[in-house]
């Protein structure tokens, strides 16, 4: 029995798993083309293996093969978005970037790198953490194709501190180095999840300044899922936006497997109701981090991770049927 890849407008995707089992085939996201058995294609997914910037767990590094098998149990059709994520658009995994596990200023360069030259071949990209560290090389590559972005940021931290340990580029500092650089559009950029204790009281007032509103994960309660899809589509307006999901925003008992669990977070039906509530928004780049399988039991955490990126996906692909349609 061969793999044999799915045909639907051209685009190809992933084997039809009632024909071909799904723990059998390609080891790539969704078992997922790669660039060499297409022509051209519309996403780039991308492995970055990377966690010298981890402050607490270490393992974020075996992430994007932890989530490429708990994508084996996608299928090729959103019935709630009503598209098709592997097939309205042109999906590949473009493998892992080479990454240097022990200096954090060349894993840097070398994300950016990467990043700039799968740009180039499609407009978006979407990227399987490793640690948050990588955000900063991946805004610096989208902002280089698409210019300033929303940046919508969903995550149990604030990830705006200056150093840990006087070292300026780590999980925790990405998007304060963001907001020096001008990487993300002040005032329509906003963190999404923001849960448990800081390290002191100017925390929040500092973020602020940087151009970032928070909505917590408290204000579900109130909001509910429509809410918080409203307030955010309101923050972001019509700008690009990039995602950066820090998988840690589910509870822990959603996504054991990660770095620095927090409690009091989403529930896995929660963040993709606010995910598929982005629907038709022009999602140019987004993140999936801080996987780290060793403290994972039965996949949770990289299944509820494969889920996330699907729906990015999804949402993605609702952009694409929008410009259809309207042409």
């Amino acid at each position: 029995m061969s793999t044999e890849f799915t045909e639907d407008g051209g685009n190809l995707g992933p084997p039809d798993g009632r024909e071909f089992p799904r723990f059998m085939g390609p080891a790539t996201f969704a078992r997922l083309p790669e660039p060499r058995d297409v022509e051209s294609w519309d996403v780039s997914i991308v492995g970055v293996p990377f966690d010298a910037g981890t402050s607490y767990r270490s393992g974020a590094r075996f992430g994007p093969q932890a989530i490429r098998a708990g994508s084996r149990l996608l299928r090729s059709h959103h019935p709630a978005l009503g598209v098709a994520p592997f097939h309205d658009q042109q999906v590949v995994d473009a493998g892992d970037l080479a990454v240097s596990p022990y200096n954090i200023d060349d894993a840097i360069v070398q994300i950016e790198a990467g990043a700039n030259e799968l740009l180039e071949s499609a407009p978006r990209i979407v990227s399987l953490g490793g640690d948050h560290t990588i955000a900063l090389p991946l805004l610096r590559a989208v902002n280089r194709k698409h210019g300033p972005v929303a940046l919508v940021h969903f995550d149990a931290h604030l990830d705006t501190w200056d150093t840990y340990m006087s070292a300026p580029y780590t999980h925790g500092t990405p998007f304060r180095r963001a907001a020096e650089e001008g990487l993300f559009i002040e005032g329509h950029s906003m963190h999404v999840g923001i849960r448990g204790s800081l390290y002191g009281e100017g925390d929040l007032t500092e973020d602020a300044g940087m151009g970032f509103s928070v909505l917590g994960t408290q204000e579900i309660e109130v909001l509910g899922v429509t809410g918080m899809v409203a307030r955010i589509r309101e923050r972001v307006g019509d700008h690009p936006v990039y995602l950066s999901i820090d998988i840690d925003v589910l509870d822990p008992a959603f996504a054991p497997g990660t770095g620095t669990p927090e409690v009091a977070g989403f529930s896995s039906r929660e963040l993709v109701g606010m995910l598929r509530g982005l629907a038709g928004i022009d999602i140019v780049g987004a993140d999936v981090v801080e996987v780290a399988p060793a403290y994972d039991h039965a996949e949770v955490t990289a299944i509820a991770a494969a889920n996330v990126v699907y729906e990015i996906l999804g949402v993605m692909a609702s952009n694409v049927s929008n410009v259809s349609s309207a042409e």
